[in-house]
Parts: C-alpha cells; structure tokens; sequence
C-alpha cells in the first residue's frame, strides 16, 4: 500500500471515529447539554429551600436551590447565586456545603452521585457539575 492510501485509510478511521462521538467513558450515559442561562428569579419552591439552606449556616449568596431528576433518577441540582465570582475554590466549598445540607436536613440520598448547574447573578452558568458515582 502506498503513502497516500495508508494516509486516507487514517484519515477515514479517525473521522469516523471522532463522528461516532465515542469517548473514553462510554461506560456512562452522557448528559444532554442543559441551559446556559437562565432567568435571574429562582422559582419560589426554589427561593424556600435555600432560605433554609443559609437559616442552617448555608451561603448567604445562595438564593435558590432546585431539586429534580436527572437521568437514571440521578438528582439534578440548579442552583442560583448573587456572588459573579466563578473561581474553582468558591465552587468546591459552595457545591460541599450545598450537598452536605441536602444530605443531612432534607434527607436527599446523594449515594449514586448528583449533577449541579450553578447560575451567577445575571443568570449566565457559572459551573456544571457531574459528580455521579
């Protein structure tokens, strides 16, 4: 064979496999993309529960916390904030301390892992996190 088919055989493999979407963790069922933006006003069932969130030592920037259901029944957390800072540290206190509340005062089970869209003050996404197990 020569240069030129062994470069299109590579090239028509690697195109079908980037087209095919495969990726290392295929194991896992993907997530469909959620919004990216979101309105600035948390619903109110949302607004109450993160009033008890702070009223039990919570973030006070935290002023909506959404439960649903994910894929699998996986639980699926938005969560609206006034802090605009998205540093990774800021996130990882927040996402522990909001997590560890549901656990422990509202008796959500977070055994197989949970997703969290985290929305800044004009509602942009500030993070998204898929931390099932």
């Amino acid at each position: 064979m020569n240069i030129f088919a062994r470069w299109a055989v590579l090239i028509c493999a690697g195109s079908a496999a980037l087209l095919s979407g495969c990726t290392a963790d295929s194991a896992r069922p993907s997530v469909p993309p959620g919004p990216t933006v979101t309105s600035t006003v948390a619903p109110d069932p949302a607004a109450q529960l993160a009033e008890r969130y702070r009223q039990s030592g919570g973030e006070e920037d935290v002023y909506g916390i959404q439960r649903s259901s994910g894929p699998d029944g996986i639980p699926l957390l938005t969560v609206w904030t006034h802090n605009p800072d998205q540093d990774a540290q800021i996130f990882d206190h927040l996402k522990g301390s909001i997590a560890g509340y549901l656990e422990r005062e509202e008796g959500l089970s977070l055994r197989r892992g949970y997703l969290m869209d985290v929305f800044g003050p004009e509602g942009a996404l500030q993070h998204r996190l898929d931390a099932r197990t």
